[in-house]
């Protein structure tokens, strides 16, 4: 059917996709987090992603995240032009996402973007596993830092790439797709959160740097090594599967 589809509602069902994706997993973190924990926010990421691969798969893929448009495109499974219009369409409907999280959370009177956040990743002082308090009782601990970033992006994003490469396979069960990533990707954030508040996805990390104090300067990192990360899935899923590239219409 994501044959017939014109290039434009593709690019719009990722962006809308990024969109509820970022509403779904950030949301339940910076909304619910103080209830649901890491359990519940790791839930959240992985069945709003299976609902949309069920709601959107037919449309365009539904990729919505660059490191798995990435690995299609290594794969020849999608062109460079819609490659780069995915891409751009997930960003935007994270960064639209961000805005209105932000406009929610800054509507609560307790809400303090310098001390609460808005989901964003980071490491050092910046992980969720660093520990700080008043200046006066000098309580500060630095989480996990780059090298524990970097194995974590790379690693889980490439599982990530992986499942979703392997699930929508010819030879695999294909009605099954949407649960096995959605599963995949809630294992990722499960053990993610604790390291750098989770990625595995640019644009979930560009959609709310800019709403947290910090999170800029350590940006690139959740860009670069989940993209290497999805390179890497692609990569193994070439040869445990024996795919060669494929030409895409």
């Amino acid at each position: 059917m994501s044959d017939v589809v014109p290039d434009t509602k593709k690019w719009a069902a990722e962006g809308l996709g990024t969109f509820v994706l970022v509403i779904g997993g950030v949301g339940t973190a910076v909304l619910a987090g103080d209830r649901v924990g890491a359990l519940g926010v790791g839930l959240a990421f992985g069945l709003t992603l299976m609902f949309l691969v069920y709601a959107l798969g037919p449309i365009s893929g539904c990729h919505v995240n660059p490191a798995v448009t990435l690995g299609q495109l290594l794969l020849g499974r999608i062109t460079p032009k819609n490659a780069g219009f995915y891409a751009l369409a997930q960003v935007v409907g994270a960064l639209l996402a961000g805005l209105v999280l932000f406009a929610i959370a800054n509507n609560l009177p307790a809400y303090d973007r310098r001390v609460d956040g808005l989901g964003a990743n980071g490491w050092g002082a910046h992980s969720p596993s660093a520990v700080t308090g008043p200046l006066s009782e000098v309580v500060v601990q630095n989480g996990y830092g780059l090298a524990a970033t970097i194995i974590m992006e790379v690693m889980l994003t490439g599982v990530l790439v992986f499942v979703v490469l392997a699930s929508t396979d010819q030879i695999s069960d294909a009605p099954l797709a949407g649960m096995s990533i959605g599963a995949a990707f809630a294992i990722v954030n499960l053990v993610a959160i604790p390291v750098d508040n989770g990625s595995g996805n640019p644009a979930r990390s560009i959609g709310v740097a800019p709403f947290q104090d910090g999170a800029m300067g350590q940006l690139w990192a959740f860009i670069l090594f989940p993209l290497i990360g999805g390179a890497l899935g692609a990569l193994v899923y070439g040869l445990i599967f024996g795919r060669s590239k494929e030409i895409a219409a």
